[in-house]
């Protein structure tokens, strides 16, 4: 390389060096001053800022709870810190969330919290105990070849009512209680009710499992796999349930379905039919698995989702600014669903005499069903209707 090549080369690299304050032939330049303003991430501390609890809520008790931490204002609203408003929106107009979907009213939809604490990991775990739960008695049942001493009477009622239940959860679960989560006005109550829904899902996928189970084992004679869907759309006895399930579908009103469903159609059809009925009847007819399956379904209602439902109705009646209001609400609510409820269950009577072995007449498990409704209705200090004591 010659000197001239040399001398070029290290001027065009002092070229690239420059400060962008120098000018570059283009006359006298000047650019605002650089000021350090401290806006960079981390540089300013914030109160609480070194805290090892999130506390921008209010926990329920003395510390927050890991399910407050992770569920706590994950959807804030424009009254919680989404202070530029909606940031979606819908279609037909509607932005984020919005009270009017519901004609409950509170005075902070953010006070609830699930007692059942319900998240992410809780969910997986509990429906996964209940999952091996029923494939283990299933399993048990196979090895010990129990289906032997099934009463034929009985393979009957199973494959034509047990069977039928899956499309009342399903229904319940895909079209009353998945709407509803996305329209409950805080992520608590999203998920609470979310987890309702899956409860519903799995319960309606358990029975159908246990029908195709069940196939495998009798003869197309002795166990028609098909015909719970023909019972559903046509047997008498089951009109009643499936009106009153395809209502609740077509109400709109996210608290009055969660209302009708738990407080009313459960404890008065659900109730009657999985633990009145067929927790009742399978043993006497040499059947120990049907109620274990089934039974896992009843237990979630009783312990887990009648348990969210009372909180969030009881908070509602206590609510300062609207507690009277919504307690009359849910007094047209009563008046408005307890009759289907009510006769739903009544469509169910003949049921009751198809097993061979009488365990209980319909009455006195209706009366057991009924005196529990009551117990819940006087917990939430509602009137019982005239319907239920008549």
């Amino acid at each position: 390389m010659t000197q001239e090549e040399k001398a070029i080369q290290e001027e065009k690299a002092i070229q690239e060096e420059k400060a962008i304050t120098e000018s570059e032939g283009r006359g006298d330049r000047s650019i605002p001053a650089i000021r350090l303003t401290d806006a960079e991430a981390g540089a300013a501390k914030f109160v609480g800022s070194d805290s090892r609890k999130f506390n921008y809520f209010e926990p329920q008790k003395r510390r927050a709870s890991r399910y407050e931490d992770v569920t706590v204002d994950v959807q804030p609203d424009p009254d919680r810190y989404l202070l530029q408003g909606w940031i979606l929106g819908w279609p037909n107009g509607d932005l984020g969330f919005d009270a009017k979907w519901t004609k409950m009213k509170s005075s902070d939809w953010h006070r609830f919290r699930d007692p059942n604490e319900e998240w992410e990991k809780t969910i997986y775990i509990n429906n996964s105990n209940a999952i091996r739960q029923i494939k283990q008695s299933i399993e048990d049942a196979k090895s010990e070849d129990m289906f032997a001493n099934w009463d034929k009477s009985w393979i009957d009622v199973v494959a034509k009512h047990v069977s039928a239940w899956s499309h009342v959860d399903h229904g319940l679960g895909m079209y009353v209680f998945m709407p509803a989560q996305r329209q409950a006005m805080s992520n608590m109550l999203n998920n609470a009710i979310a987890v309702n829904c899956m409860h519903k899902l799995r319960t309606a996928q358990d029975v159908l499992l246990y029908n195709m189970e069940l196939g495998e084992r009798f003869s197309e004679d002795e166990f028609d796999e098909s015909v719970h869907k023909e019972v559903w759309m046509e047997d008498p006895s089951w009109q009643g349930v499936r009106e009153n399930v395809e209502r609740l579908i077509a109400a709109k009103d996210w608290a009055e379905v969660s209302f009708a469903t738990n407080i009313i159609f459960e404890p008065l059809v659900g109730e009657l039919f999985r633990g009145q009925f067929v927790m009742r009847f399978a043993p006497p007819h040499g059947d120990s698995l049907t109620g274990s399956v089934i039974g896992v379904s009843e237990r979630e209602f009783k312990d887990r989702d009648l348990r969210w439902t009372k909180d969030l109705f009881t908070l509602m009646i206590e609510d300062e600014t609207h507690g009277e209001a919504n307690k009359e609400l849910m007094q047209e609510w009563l008046a408005k669903w307890v009759p289907l409820s009510i006769a739903a269950a009544k469509g169910l009577e003949p049921i009751w005499s198809e097993p061979d072995v009488k365990v209980a007449d319909f009455e006195e498990s209706f009366e057991r069903v009924k005196s529990r409704f009551e117990g819940i209705l006087s917990e939430l200090q509602l009137k019982v209707p005239e319907e239920v004591t008549a």
